[in-house]
């Protein structure tokens, strides 16, 4: 009897412990369109005759596409990156960030490594998923870099869908 009870407990145990299921989790990635997105912004910056640095960053704020343009001043890779890091961690454009530091100076998020108060960078969306940012430095005046940087989301926004 007594090992009788013993399978029967051990039914019971097995009967009551539900497997644990994984859940996994699926994401959307940016993929080979990055060049084109980095590509785009560097050619629409460059024909207005601006000397400018692009990145693009991935879903979690890895580079993905780092490009320096002809003759862009060698501050504007690290500005690029930055100001993508920035649009990517908040998921908003860079510029917006701004104006938060501007309406909260004593913020303490500005000092965080790698965040820039500068406009020049947006996120890059997969319908209402940011899966990445674009930033852009060097053209003289931050909504310039912006509008470039539209300009490559712009190129590939039917695959973004």
């Amino acid at each position: 009897m007594p090992m009788l009870n013993r399978l029967a407990t051990v039914g019971l145990v097995c009967v009551l412990v539900s497997p644990a299921s994984a859940q996994l989790v699926t994401q959307r990635s940016l993929s080979a369109v990055t060049s084109m997105i980095a590509q785009t912004a560097l050619e629409t910056c460059t024909r207005q005759g601006y000397h400018v640095s692009v990145h693009v960053l991935g879903r979690n704020g890895e580079v993905l596409v780092a490009v320096r343009g002809d003759d862009a001043p060698p501050h504007t890779m690290e500005n690029s990156q930055r100001k993508a890091y920035t649009s990517r961690t908040f998921r908003i454009p860079s510029g917006e960030f701004v104006q938060r530091v501007k309406d909260n100076p004593t913020t303490g998020v500005v000092h965080l490594t790698g965040i820039i108060a500068a406009q020049g960078a947006l996120p890059i969306k997969a319908g209402d998923e940011v899966i990445g940012a674009v930033g852009v430095s060097g053209a003289p005046g931050g909504e310039k870099d912006e509008a470039c940087a539209k300009a490559g989301i712009d190129k590939v926004a039917d695959q973004l869908k």
